[in-house]
């Protein structure tokens, strides 16, 4: 019994080559990266939430009161900015995490599905792109706004 356990940790701690455990071993190296990935991800969204939150509290005010209509007007680019790059950053995370769910399934399943990978990871980075720029976007906006101001 004893001597049987020993066998048992012994193909655990050091596994065949082709056996099932190799493949899921490789699918979490394969998708530790785009996890990290992920989490990035949500710290971007984190932050250009804050800017929105922070541009529709400012909308608010200047609505209630007798303020310059165009203010108001930046403040509605910028609010279209940061909606387009929270989409296109949400966008970017639901890519990314079906590329680690494929790569789960072609490292267990041992199929080669690089060809659906490797296109929706470069989409998934397309779409990053596009939702920093678009935060950029606003960045722009509100300094010019402040340095219309000061």
């Amino acid at each position: 019994m004893l001597q049987a356990a020993f066998v048992v940790l012994a193909v655990i701690a050091d596994p065949q080559p082709g056996a099932p455990v190799m493949g899921l071993a490789r699918a979490i190296q394969l998708s530790v990266a785009p996890v990290f990935l992920l989490t990035a991800i949500a710290g971007v969204l984190g932050v250009i939430s804050n800017r929105l939150a922070r541009v529709l509290d400012r909308a608010r005010e200047l609505r209630g009161t007798s303020s310059d209509s165009q203010d108001l007007q930046v403040l509605r680019r910028r609010m279209g900015l940061l909606s387009r790059a929270i989409e296109s950053v949400t966008i970017t995370g639901v890519l990314v995490s079906a590329v680690v769910a494929i790569t789960f399934v072609s490292a267990i399943t041992v199929i080669d599905l690089a060809a659906i990978v490797v296109p929706m990871f470069v989409l998934a980075m397309l779409t990053l792109m596009l939702g920093l720029l678009l935060l950029l976007m606003d960045t722009r906006v509100a300094s010019r706004l402040i340095r219309s101001r000061f």
